[in-house]
């Protein structure tokens, strides 16, 4: 297990690093843009009345990950909302490394053709600074999910962060990497 290396990091050092120094002209093998990390966030509004949703939404985010996710809590308190600051109203998780990358290949491969009515993913997603943001509205197309065991269908952002310097950069990692964009 030591030296596991995940088939997209593979391709990744093998092939999409030389070709976008060819097609990007740098002149360094550490200038060319890498996938840092994959945020998951999954806001949990429910929580609020019964806490007992955010444990199941945190063991649904644990299973999809392999990970165990940590609480997020109210930054400030709305009245109307009956939210104080301090609650506990989401769970996350930030993946790193190998787990970054199976993560990836299974959303990539297996989750995404799960996507009802699925068209291609907007190449209008991204932040500005090479990031790209993904709204998933069922945690059911993940097929680590027992669709019997759920209690309730919940969505989640997907974030994926890159070093790349500009959004051009960073639509041609993730192209290579065999993300489906819309033509």
């Amino acid at each position: 297990m030591k030296n596991y290396v995940p088939r997209l990091q593979k391709k990744f050092n093998k092939e999409i690093a030389p070709q976008m120094m060819k097609r990007f002209g740098y002149g360094n093998i550490m200038q060319v843009p890498r996938l840092k990390k994959i945020s998951l966030n999954m806001g949990v509004g429910e929580a609020i009345q019964d806490p007992k949703t955010l444990d199941n939404a945190m063991k649904d985010l644990s299973i999809i990950t392999g990970q165990k996710p940590y609480h997020r809590t109210a930054k400030k308190s709305i009245s109307n909302f009956k939210l104080r600051q301090g609650m506990k109203i989401g769970a996350a998780v930030t993946l790193r490394g190998v787990r970054m990358y199976e993560f990836l290949d299974r959303f990539i491969n297996l989750a995404i053709p799960r996507i009802r009515d699925f068209r291609g993913l907007s190449d209008k997603s991204f932040d500005g600074r090479g990031n790209y943001s993904i709204g998933v509205q069922e945690q059911i197309i993940f097929s680590e999910i027992n669709v019997d065991k759920i209690d309730k269908i919940r969505g989640m952002n997907i974030t994926l962060v890159t070093d790349a310097q500009n959004d051009e950069e960073a639509f041609e990692l993730l192209k290579a990497f065999g993300m489906p964009f819309r033509q």
